[in-house]
């Protein structure tokens, strides 16, 4: 009963079944879930989870005498911190730039660039190196409504467009430094992190690509329609398609909202990257990284957005009778479904981790004799798998792994051991993942669709990962 394999699959079961056999309502499912493995996981485990998190004997005897609602509850919590606000912000702006007009400006611009035929990629490439210095989810709230405004333009195509910025984002978002895991993995693994920046950009396109190339066979073999939502509604979006361009917003002020949080999430990461422990820089340069640090913030990054896509719309309904606080409110009801949704996600999530997993998958395969790439990727997929975070999988694999690539006579740089991490932990996303919700939830995809696409789309591109890293290690030893 108090076994972390056992815990998990009744878990799954609980998800699963309640989701797609009892047609429950995801939130229910997944609380319900967190609160039967709360249930099962001993104290004995959630006080050795706390003090392998490097807490206290104290603070992780107290975790262990915390009720089951609490502990739940605070993990339920500490979701909502991570994400609750970029949710809301990210739907005010999205609903924002839908209606005002911004998203088909953007797209009638990105139209006369890149030609219907080849905007998918221009997608796929616009998300990869978004993806780079912030979240994915940030990627998905700011990519998302440029998918549903471009489906609704040229009349098909909506999974494509939606494939295309998850293959970017995802492969990005777990190889390249800055974004936090890679970053990690990068001095966990002591890999230089230029080398890492180098060899996991090549590496993410290579499987972006692949994931380009699934998504335009899948979208030839299942149709998935741009679905009405409170934030998106199909009537507004046909409404700004008929629109002359003389009716629309300038494309810089179209793009603000986009740009405007990227541009200060992108500013501070490159001042944190190069900052030294003297502070030798004049008045004025200190004064200015102060400013970009405060602004740099994720939650004050997608405030800022949301505030300047509300003057975006407010500029282009003057002369016309418009209730500025219902308009906030039908987009504020449509995130707060998606911050329950993956907070609930991240609670099941949390409980997971508790039960021990991850320290039980480190010691059935201490022992395995395999070679260390794809050990490497195995351990880093099962534990995304069993646990739903791809940012755990990537700092618990490199944990197991630093010791032995570190000691081990290899004949290939230990680097390609750090990009097998990377690519394993992007298998296999579903209900106890976060992200997961997020994808289906800002997409319209149901959860059987996201099962059918998302999930094969980042087993596809991180199976090509690994094949590529194998061959490169041989190749190219880098020793």
């Amino acid at each position: 009963m108090s076994d972390p394999v056992f815990i998990l699959l009744v878990g799954v079961l609980i998800v699963v079944g309640g989701i797609i056999g009892m047609k429950l309502h995801p939130f229910l499912a997944l609380l319900l879930a967190a609160f039967a493995v709360a249930w099962m996981t001993p104290g004995s485990a959630i006080e050795q989870f706390a003090l392998e998190k490097g807490s206290t004997p104290a603070a992780a005897l107290q975790l262990s005498k915390k009720t089951i609602g609490e502990r739940v509850a605070t993990e339920f919590g500490n979701t909502t911190g991570k994400i609750g606000i970029l949710i809301a912000m990210a739907a005010i702006i999205g609903k924002c730039m839908l209606e005002s007009g911004a998203a088909e400006r953007i797209i009638r611009s990105m139209l006369l660039l890149t030609g219907i035929k080849k905007a998918p990629v221009a997608f796929v490439i616009s998300s990869f190196f978004i993806g780079i210095p912030v979240f994915f989810d940030t990627v998905i709230f700011l990519m998302m409504p440029l998918a549903k405004a471009m489906s609704i333009r040229i009349g098909k195509n909506y999974l494509l467009l939606v494939l295309s910025i998850m293959a970017g984002a995802v492969m990005a978002n777990s190889l390249v430094p800055p974004a936090p895991g890679p970053l990690f993995l990068a001095g966990a693994m002591q890999i230089p992190i230029g080398l890492m920046m180098i060899a996991g950009t090549i590496l993410g396109i290579l499987t972006a690509g692949t994931g380009y190339l699934f998504a335009i066979w899948l979208n030839k073999r299942m149709t998935v329609p741009v679905r009405d939502s409170l934030d998106a509604r199909l009537e507004d979006i046909k409404m700004n398609n008929l629109k002359e361009d003389t009716q629309l917003p300038s494309l810089w002020f179209s793009l603000l909202p986009v740009i405007l949080p990227l541009f200060f999430i992108c500013a501070d990461t490159f001042i944190n990257l190069n900052a030294t422990g003297a502070n030798t820089s004049s008045l004025f340069v200190t004064k200015l990284k102060q400013f970009i640090h405060f602004f740099g913030d994720k939650n004050i990054a997608l405030l800022t957005a949301a505030l300047v896509a509300l003057l975006l719309f407010i500029s282009q309904k003057k002369g016309t009778k418009y209730d500025l606080s219902a308009f906030v409110q039908s987009a504020l009801m449509s995130g707060g479904s998606i911050i329950l949704i993956t907070a609930a996600g991240g609670a099941f999530g949390g409980m997971l981790q508790q039960t021990g997993i991850s320290s039980k998958i480190a010691t059935l395969t201490q022992h395995y004799q395999m070679a260390l790439i794809p050990l490497a990727f195995i351990i880093a997929a099962v534990i995304r798998t069993a646990q739903g975070s791809a940012t755990v999988a990537l700092i618990t694999a490199s944990g197991i792994l630093s010791g032995m690539a570190a000691s081990g006579h290899l004949e290939y740089h230990h680097l390609y051991i750090g990009l097998a991490i990377g690519c394993g932990s992007k298998l296999v996303p579903w209900m106890n993942d976060a992200g997961f919700w997020i994808v289906c939830k800002m997409s319209n995809l149901t959860e059987k669709e996201a099962l059918k696409t998302f999930a094969p789309l980042n087993v596809i591109m991180g199976l090509t990962g690994l094949v590529i890293i194998l061959i490169a290690a041989k190749l190219f030893p880098l020793i």
